[in-house]
């Protein structure tokens, strides 16, 4: 049996990310990707959705194009051309993953594999009838989509019906009515997309607010937005059975219904922890994730977890990061993943951006902080860009120190702006010090600047 240096298991973005940095830093790696190299990232759920989009985005610019003095006659958008293309983009991708890890020297196996035990060399893991060895192993098996025992859901998810992230991303029919069921991101993203390209969209969501751990004031902005354009929010609306017509759900004391032609399951994802032979290790696990600390070991010596899997942040981006961490403490280079300071991103259009602590969070905590909201109005490039937009920037200053906490921002480049807020919350940069960054103009970025001079 030849003996690795490390096995990874799963070829999403922290696992294919990580054994990428491993084969650099010498050591000798296997990885086992049952599906497709991506993972749920690039095949069902980032990459897909920003194609889908995009495309929408298009089309809406194009039916409100004479808001800026340009005309398009008969605009429309062909669904089942967007699912298409959508569908060259993966593969492109996909096989750049496959020709960057074997330029690497990592060998990859297209195999689930299942851990079978340990003794003095190392991890021993079996994957279709074949046994591998490594000195050492990470675990980044991924999330899968959470589908609650909700009478009538599961018999309609199997019957097509009802439909999970991943079903919905191959459906070529636009449907009348969609219902989505949860009013988190990935339900936020595809009402945004269906709504766009002519679905009337209904979200029954739990709680009193959509966009889960959002600051509030963002996400109120969010709906604001989206009922102008006819989505409908049931919030505070708990879902009680799926029929073949619809949603049954009970709010403010009634039973009530929502028609359908299509669910959109969107509640959650849970770790993919079971039957990969976790037990047979001893590592560790609770409600369904295994337990990592900040620099994603395990309690079992020589086992590392990351991405989904760990339950911390369902975010491929912190996947990659934690990737890196894992293999960086591997090698004997000591590293961490500074969770309070990764980024969020929502898709929809107006784009969500976020970092660091909320306004909840810091209530919650008890923190001395001020909080200041700035208009995108003061950037003159955002209003030339958006007619009647509502987009705010807000900040959040540590009292005592004068640092930045955290940064929330709806409208137009939020995505491409919030990775310098980021860097900001990271490296606790103080108010005087970001008043001397100099910020492009015209811009939309430089109402951070604005509104920092406020303070």
């Amino acid at each position: 049996m030849e003996l690795y240096d490390l096995i990874v298991l799963g070829g999403g973005p922290a696992g294919y990310n990580a054994a990428e940095r491993a084969a650099e830093e010498g050591l000798k790696t296997l990885l086992f990707e049952g599906r497709a190299l991506g993972g749920v990232c690039l095949n069902e759920g980032c990459i897909p959705t920003k194609t889908l989009l995009y495309s929408a985005k298009i089309y809406d610019y194009a039916k409100h194009g004479p808001e800026y003095g340009v005309s398009f006659d008969g605009a429309k958008i062909d669904h089942k051309a967007v699912v298409e293309r959508k569908g060259r983009v993966v593969k492109m991708l996909v096989g750049g993953i496959g020709a960057t890890l074997k330029k690497a020297g990592v060998t990859v196996v297209s195999e689930n594999a299942k851990i079978t035990g340990r003794d003095g060399e190392g991890f021993t893991v079996a994957a279709a009838g074949t046994e591998y060895k490594a000195k050492k192993l990470l675990v980044c098996t991924g999330s899968t989509a959470a589908v609650p025992p909700i009478p009538g859901l599961r018999e309609s998810v199997a019957s097509g019906f009802a439909k999970t992230n991943r079903e919905i991303l191959e459906m070529t029919t636009v449907p009348k009515k969609l219902v989505v069921i949860g009013g988190g991101v990935i339900g936020l993203e595809m009402a945004s997309y269906f709504n766009s390209i002519g679905s009337k969209v209904t979200v029954i969501e739990m709680l009193d607010h959509i966009a889960g751990p959002t600051d509030r004031e963002i996400s109120s902005i969010l709906q604001k937005n989206y009922m102008k354009r006819g989505v409908e929010f049931l919030l505070q609306a708990k879902v009680t059975s799926v029929e073949k017509d619809g949603v049954c759900f009970e709010k403010d004391g009634k039973a009530q219904k929502a028609e359908a032609d299509c669910v959109l399951v969107s509640i959650g994802r849970r770790a993919m922890t079971a039957d990969i032979g976790l037990e047979t290790i001893g590592v560790k696990v609770e409600r369904g994730a295994i337990v990592t600390n900040e620099r994603c070991e395990t309690n079992i010596a020589g086992v590392w977890a990351a991405g989904d899997v760990n339950g911390k942040l369902m975010l491929a981006h912190t996947a990659y990061r934690e990737g890196e961490v894992a293999v960086n403490n591997m090698v004997g280079k000591r590293d961490e993943v500074h969770y309070e300071s990764i980024p969020s991103v929502i898709y929809t259009n107006p784009e969500v951006a976020s970092v660091g602590e909320t306004s909840e969070s810091v209530k919650e905590k008890g923190l001395d902080a001020k909080t200041l909201s700035v208009t995108l109005k003061y950037s003159g490039r955002y209003v030339a860009e958006n007619e009647g937009g509502d987009g705010i920037v807000k900040l959040i200053i540590d009292k005592e120190h004068r640092y930045l906490i955290g940064v929330h921002m709806i409208g137009n480049y939020a995505s491409e702006i919030i990775y310098g807020a980021a860097m900001m919350v990271e490296k606790k940069m103080r108010v005087d010090n970001i008043k001397k960054f100099v910020f492009p103009h015209p811009s939309v970025c430089e109402v951070i600047r604005e509104g920092i001079f406020q303070i």
